[in-house]
């Protein structure tokens, strides 16, 4: 499958926080969070390290992919997957929806599969580029806080 990823020496919350807030940013919704810990923990009594799957929707490009194919809900929505590896290590990775979406022989999905992909690209980005410690927000991020 080809996906997208970054890592870094973020703290996992750092990296959870980072990467729902790019995500609002780019006008994703976070539809559920899916905490794969709690869930090991909880039903296989397995201590596993920090690993939570963000369910996230552009709820525009979703409609419009329904729109154009009403089976396309099977892969919606787009999961973001946070985790920390053994070595410390946090990794925010995603499939690409292009590789994922774009092989379905639809033109209208091949450029929401496009569209959906340089999004996604850019979450993944701006997280890389989030503070390595702590919550502190970029400025931009203080001045747009302010105004809402």
């Amino acid at each position: 499958m080809h996906y997208f990823s970054k890592s870094g020496d973020m703290s996992f919350e750092d990296a959870v926080a980072a990467t729902t807030e790019a995500l609002k940013r780019h006008h994703f919704v976070i539809l559920a969070e899916i905490d794969l810990r709690k869930a090991f923990s909880r039903y296989l009594a397995v201590d596993f390290r920090p690993y939570l799957i963000l369910s996230a929707c552009s709820p525009q490009l979703a409609h419009r992919a329904i729109q154009a194919d009403n089976e396309i809900g099977s892969v919606l929505p787009c999961n973001v997957v946070v985790q920390q590896h053994r070595s410390g290590r946090v990794e925010i990775s995603a499939a690409d929806p292009a590789a994922m979406i774009g092989t379905i022989n639809h033109v209208d999905l091949i450029w929401i599969s496009r569209e959906l992909r340089t999004l996604v690209q850019q979450v993944i980005d701006e997280v890389e580029s989030w503070p390595k410690s702590g919550n502190a927000l970029r400025k931009e991020d203080r001045e747009l806080a302010h105004a809402a």
